[in-house]
């Protein structure tokens, strides 16, 4: 089922994802796969529909910066000065998972990937979801991200039980994907925040 992004959307999208099922909606790059990051078996869902490889974290869109503590094991000065100037923004941040957080979430790896959009209309869904929605790109493994509810639709006939449809992707890249688990911060991949213009925030930090 598609259904136009409204209030009235989104309080049904969160009733979806409350009872543990699959959405799908638009992030602030291109379209994501949204679960319940604390429902084992929503994700378990969410990876058999994806097809996904073992071994990947599945990353979280946030709808404010207040919801960090509830994944981050500990934040940290680089954490602190990246996320104050680059969040919200198309920036994914690797952290330090809390113990409690989902295998399914963290792949064993220890820690998960956040991000906090530059994006009113995102953030709000995500509010009235939860706070945290998954957001894993909308497509199978191994295909081209979607772009348009249509082509999220098309990619998969069967597993979701809402679309909503925030128009096309705003973005033409994907986020930037930054790792600040640990002491150093280690670019993973670089999207629509450059890896220069991090630099500059790290150095600073140093």
């Amino acid at each position: 089922m598609i259904l136009k992004d409204n209030q009235q959307t989104r309080v049904r999208a969160a009733t979806v994802v409350r009872a543990g099922g699959l959405v799908a909606f638009r992030t602030d790059t291109f379209y994501g796969l949204g679960a319940d990051p604390f429902n084992r078996d929503a994700l378990q869902q969410l990876l058999a529909l994806k097809g996904r490889e073992d071994g990947k974290p599945i990353l979280l869109v946030i709808s404010d910066a207040s919801e960090v503590e509830r994944f981050n094991a500990r934040g940290g000065k680089l954490f602190d000065a990246i996320s104050a100037r680059h969040w919200p923004g198309a920036l994914t941040l690797v952290v330090s998972a809390r113990p409690e957080l989902p295998e399914e979430l963290t792949a064993g790896t220890g820690t998960i990937g956040l991000r906090l959009p530059a994006d009113a209309e995102v953030c709000e869904l995500v509010r009235v979801c939860g706070g945290a929605l998954t957001a894993t790109s909308a497509n199978r493994a191994g295909e081209p991200p979607a772009r348009t509810a249509g082509e999220v639709a098309r990619a998969f006939p069967t597993g979701l039980e809402l679309i909503v449809d925030g128009g096309a992707a705003r973005s033409q890249a994907p986020s930037t994907v930054l790792d600040v688990s640990g002491g150093e911060a280690r670019l993973i991949r670089e999207g629509a925040v450059s890896w220069r213009e991090l630099q500059e925030t790290i150095r600073d930090v140093a």
